[in-house]
């Protein structure tokens, strides 16, 4: 520890460094021994001039703020910290609507100046006890507000000793963290604040902390231990639920009052809050298929690898993209679901798919999360490839995928089981004179296309060549079937069960890739549950999709489209095995009509591929047992001859001396002559079976 003082002061004579302090003095929890060495920065310049070199030594260091998230080590950190002086880095000025922060300054402390000042935005999160530097780096929030929301500018120094700067606007914020570069320290936040009234600011502050201390526990923490999953996930709720809540490990305990607080009553340890983490995330992925990630940090570089190695999070492969006309679409279902499962805790790895081939992040995952839409993501084509390569993956077998990506194929399928669908037929590039046996107007469909791709509209025979001849760009086989005017309706299955309806309303009254994506003419309306049909119509379309979901053989998930008649039948449109999975696609919609998130809603099913045996329901067959040697056949085909041969002769020979012993002889004979003749027999018998 002598080098690494010298090297310090060498850097910047006049740093101050203090040594062997007690985490219980510069922590909030207090859990570990004591710190070795913490120097204490005065300004941007040392910093600059510390920062560079320890970079290059073999020290390790780390940035000590308020200490309201950290875990200390049981054993000496073998390097420094750094902690920014609240003198020099803890003022406050406030220009009009800005407010100017050092990175140093108690987030709670600006908070309160921001309000006595009538400037409001920071009164939500007066509760949090951290500095504004860590809150902004972090994007600390509360109460529905979030310090990333507030940022006009920041200042920094990077680990290489150089001034740092941006705009909020260039920082990426979302949950629990934000794009400031890892290797940054921040020294300054600028708030963009809105003029309010110093009274009412003043009161919300109240508000919030009296909201704080009625929910909080009140013994030594570390703040929340995890992040939460999803608004109707949120990591307390998920602990309690596990049966954690109130449990001890010494002297430390997960809070009676919020599970998601690890308490200190006394003389807690890193070894045991590193257990009681494990014990947590281990319980809580069994029971719910999240992996917690944490929001506390630990002095010790080296906690997040022995935690995971208790219990490491399972690596997904999200398949997005493909070839098709619904590309954009799959791309952002594909960012949708991989930010979902990062939620959930997944090691999640993104790819962008432009043809079907095993790609190595594929083959070295746990699980594929495969959401191209058309094309061979979506018509059997990729579940093919990764069943013949034993992947386990979300969604449908090969099988299914292709008969529900063929909308040719659904018809047959429905008119088979009896599901009521609207009357159809199939034409070719070769043959297609206008049916006549079809009412008008008609739809013309390039059967494996999806998002209202390929499709037209005819409302007179002589449309119907010009149309037909459009569509045929698509494919060489098209269905046409009669267009039927009524509410559109939408039924999701989700692993077998239907889940609520939602009732479509076009602007322009046709569900076309515009009313779906781009919204040129008006916005669609998503109505959940349906208004304008009645309930028992809406159920019947459930239980149609549920057997449509059966008969086809899909899992996971299937999204059936109906048109409800004039007469009130669901005629069933199409079925989607691969439906758009954005968080606001109709999916997800119905899913958090019934109250479940949509990582909850991914995590299920990425739960579902996992306890699937990997195979091919088409390819994979029973193994062909192996065929015997021909010698060994032969030499025990003629040890048997052998063996009866000498059978034989001893019951001739005993046959033949028998009658001297007054005893008849002649049934041994003939024995012996039947086991001579059992060969030919069974040769004879087999040319009858043949």
């Amino acid at each position: 520890m002598s080098d690494l003082k010298n090297l310090l002061l060498k850097a910047s004579p006049g740093i101050e460094l203090l040594e062997n302090i007690p985490y219980r003095e510069i922590t909030s929890i207090g859990v570990g021994s004591s710190l070795p060495l913490l120097a204490q920065i005065g300004s941007v310049e040392e910093l600059q001039k510390i920062l560079p070199v320890l970079k290059k030594s073999r020290f390790p260091f780390f940035i000590l703020g308020a200490g309201t998230n950290l875990i200390g080590m049981d054993s000496p950190y073998p390097g420094v910290a750094l902690r920014l002086d609240g003198q020099e880095f803890g003022k406050c000025e406030i220009t009009g609507c800005f407010m100017r922060c050092g990175g140093a300054l108690r987030l709670a402390k600006a908070a309160r100046t921001a309000a006595e000042n009538g400037l409001e935005g920071l009164a939500p999160l007066c509760g949090i006890p951290g500095t504004v530097g860590g809150a902004v780096w972090m994007n600390a929030g509360a109460s529905g507000q979030e310090t990333g929301k507030l940022v006009h500018s920041l200042k920094g120094v990077t680990f290489d000793g150089a001034a740092w700067e941006a705009k909020g606007s260039e920082i990426t914020f979302s949950y629990r963290k934000s794009s400031v570069p890892d290797d940054v320290i921040i020294t300054e936040v600028v708030f963009e604040l809105v003029a309010g009234n110093a009274e009412n600011e003043l009161e919300k502050l109240k508000v919030e902390l009296e909201r704080r201390r009625v929910r909080e526990p009140a013994h030594r923490s570390a703040g929340c231990t995890f992040r939460n999953v999803s608004p109707l996930e949120p990591a307390g709720k998920l602990i309690d639920e596990s049966g954690l809540r109130g449990f001890r490990l010494g002297d430390l305990e997960i809070s009676s009052v919020h599970a998601n607080f690890i308490v200190n009553h006394g003389n807690g340890t890193e070894a045991d809050y590193m257990q009681l983490i494990r014990l947590i995330r281990r319980t809580v992925a069994e029971k719910h298929n999240f992996y917690l990630k944490r929001e506390t940090c630990f002095v010790n570089p080296d906690a997040q690898k022995i935690i995971d190695r208790f219990i490491a999070p399972l690596k997904i492969n999200v398949l997005c993209g493909g070839d098709s006309s619904e590309r954009e679409v799959s791309l952002r279902s594909g960012a949708a679901v991989a930010g979902a499962l990062e939620n959930c805790g997944y090691n999640v790895v993104l790819s962008d798919m432009t043809k079907c081939e095993m790609l190595p992040e594929t083959m070295e995952c746990d699980a594929v999360f495969p959401i191209l839409h058309g094309g061979f993501g979506e018509g059997g084509e990729l579940q093919d490839l990764l069943e013949r390569n034993f992947v386990k993956f979300v969604g449908s077998d090969s099988v299914a995928s292709a008969l529900v990506m063929d909308k040719i194929a659904t018809k047959k399928m429905l008119d088979r089981f009896g599901l009521p669908t609207a009357r159809w037929c199939e034409i070719t590039r070769e043959e297609h004179p206008f049916p006549e046996h079809l009412k008008l107007p008609l739809m013309v469909k390039a059967p494996r296309e999806g998002s209202s791709v390929g499709i037209v509209k005819v409302e007179n025979p002589g449309e119907w060549e010009q149309a037909v001849e459009s569509v045929f760009k698509h494919s060489d086989t098209l269905l046409v079937e009669e267009f039927v005017s009524g509410v559109e309706l939408t039924v999701p299955v989700v692993g077998g069960k239907a889940l609520d309806a939602i009732e479509i309303r076009a602007p322009h009254g046709f569900y076309d890739y515009d009313a779906k994506y781009l919204y040129k003419n008006g916005h669609t309306e998503y109505l959940c549950p349906p208004r304008n049909v009645n309930p028992e119509i809406v159920e019947q379309a459930r239980q149609i999709a549920v057997d449509f979901n059966r008969f086809a053989g899909c899992r996971d998930m299937l999204r059936v489209d109906f048109i409800v008649n004039s007469e009130g039948v669901p005629l069933v449109l199409e079925g989607n095995n691969l439906p758009g999975f954005t968080a606001t696609s109709l999916v997800p919609k119905a899913a958090a009509a019934a109250g479940i998130s949509f990582e909850r809603l991914t995590s299920s099913m990425v739960r579902a591929a996992l306890l699937r045996r990997a195979e091919n329901p088409v390819t994979i067959k029973k193994e062909a047992p192996e065929k015997a040697n021909p010698f060994l056949v032969a030499c025990s085909c003629w040890l048997f001859r052998l063996l009866l041969l000498l059978n034989a002769v001893l019951l001739f020979i005993i046959g033949i001396n028998l009658p001297g012993a007054g005893i008849p002889g002649w049934p041994l004979m003939v024995s012996a002559l039947l086991l001579l003749l059992v060969e030919p027999f069974i040769l004879w018998f087999g040319s009858l079976k043949k």
